[in-house]
């Protein structure tokens, strides 16, 4: 607009016609398509997520347990605390959409959970200790999601790999409800396919404690596992 302005400013005075002022016009929108063009040919282009891996299987002789509790960040350090875990990691499953990335899975629709792998050695750790730390790390009546983080995505679920495994996760489920004596919210379902999250999510609070620490306090997870909880919240420092 400006430009056009001053162009035909310009040509008014110089008494210049019409048919030199439309060309001027042209020339100069010429000019300017033309650096637009190379701005973006120049422009750095955006990184696409990368589409997260699969997970493979565990080593022999060590099992792996699911768990999924909202925000994976703050269900790893509780099970790292255990003797007899190998490694806990934080990723997606439970849905449809394979190698799913984090905004993708955010986002909604495919079905996915934030949830964490637990490869733990069965000789010295057993599953049911393993249910107990998960419980005692999550709300269990909440049906939304879990604390501050709402959706289906950071719903609560126990995703079972054999009989054994769904044996004792039902059971250690009806021994809440008849304690608190109210429905019990967190889902029971089939172990499936799961994907490794991005490499920034892996181990967040030791490679950010006071940016979890801060995430933690603020999304009310600590004071309502307290509630739920008492003196059992957390079954594990963190």
């Amino acid at each position: 607009m400006r430009i056009e302005r001053a162009e035909a400013g310009a040509g008014a005075k110089a008494g210049a016609p019409g048919a030199v002022r439309g060309a001027l016009r042209e020339a100069v929108r010429g000019v300017i398509g033309a650096m637009l063009f190379l701005a973006l040919l120049v422009a750095p282009a955006s990184p696409s997520p990368k589409a997260q891996d699969l997970q493979p299987p565990p080593q022999a002789g060590l099992e792996r347990a699911v768990f999924a509790g909202g925000c994976f960040w703050c269900m790893v350090h509780p099970f790292d605390e255990i003797e007899g875990v190998k490694s806990v990691t934080s990723g997606y499953t439970g849905g449809t959409l394979a190698n799913p990335t984090y905004e993708q899975v955010s986002a909604g629709g495919t079905g996915h959970l934030e949830s964490v792998e637990v490869v733990f050695d069965p000789a010295k750790v057993g599953y049911q200790t393993l249910l107990d730390v998960y419980w005692r790390n999550i709300d269990p009546f909440d049906s939304g999601g879990q604390f501050c983080d709402r959706g289906a995505s950071y719903r609560s679920a126990i995703f079972v790999a054999n009989d054994e495994q769904r044996a004792a996760a039902e059971a250690s489920k009806r021994a809440l409800q008849q304690r608190f004596g109210q429905p019990i919210a967190t889902d029971i379902r089939p172990a499936g396919p799961f994907y490794r999250a991005e490499t920034y999510h892996q181990d967040y609070y030791k490679k950010n404690p006071l940016r979890y620490r801060f995430y933690r306090y603020n999304c009310g997870r600590d004071a309502r596992l307290e509630a739920v909880w008492g003196t059992e919240a957390g079954g594990g420092e963190h």
